[in-house]
């Protein structure tokens, strides 16, 4: 396929990006709804509607800001950002520890699904491309996009860091008297991140998990 330039790039990423975080955070509310905690649903946060869990800084500006100085500069960079938290409040929970644990891991979880389908979205782009070219082409760039998209935000969500989903589900699975103390780093996990992130440690170490959940994307469409 034609390689694609900045503007057409950020094109074709768009629709996955916001459909990406939407299903992402509509998912923790609707599992924290059926687990007992209806917080989100009276605020208006379980909805496919995705403006309202937009973050104008974290969900816009911050990812294409990176994503255009990755493309400039010959790619390499990492793409970050963020929606609005779901408002979820544990105390209504009949299980504290599992269902915090199942509500956070439905996040991940979601963009996992949302892979999958991306990719059988490209296999289908593939099929059509002898037949109708115009349409073939531009599908399979954002079935690449919704891949890519939905892989970083699974991977990247399920590190052990708070307040992401893996460090949600980390502190509900230990024991107490770890989970505790766990939990008072959480002040300082965006620092955390951000630092790995400026020092390239985090690309190094969620590149490889990255390329491994993309194959196996490509592998149950029947694409490899």
């Amino acid at each position: 396929m034609q390689e694609l330039n900045l503007i057409q790039q950020l094109a074709v990423f768009v629709l996955p990006l916001v459909f990406a975080i939407t299903v992402h955070e509509t998912a923790h509310g609707w599992v924290a709804d059926k687990l007992g905690d209806h917080t989100a649903r009276m605020q208006g946060r379980i909805t496919l509607n995705p403006i309202p869990h937009i973050d104008p800084v974290g969900t816009i500006i911050v990812p294409l800001a990176l994503y255009a100085l990755s493309t400039l500069s010959g790619g390499g960079g990492f793409l970050f950002g963020w929606a609005k938290p779901v408002p979820i409040d544990p105390r209504n929970f009949r299980h504290y520890r599992r269902d915090m644990a199942l509500t956070a891991a439905a996040g991940p979880a979601s963009n996992l699904l949302m892979m999958l389908g991306w990719a059988l979205v490209l296999r289908l782009s593939l099929g059509l491309e002898p037949v109708s070219a115009w349409v073939a082409a531009p599908l399979a760039y954002m079935a690449l996009g919704g891949i890519l998209i939905n892989a970083i935000l699974m991977v990247l969500n399920l590190l052990p860091i708070l307040p992401l989903d893996g460090g949600r589900v980390l502190a509900s699975l230990l024991p107490p008297r770890l989970a505790v103390p766990y939990s008072r780093l959480e002040p300082w996990g965006l620092l955390i991140l951000i630092g790995l992130m400026v020092t390239g440690l985090l690309g190094l170490i969620l590149w490889p998990v990255l390329e491994g959940v993309q194959s196996l994307a490509y592998s149950v469409a029947g694409i490899l």
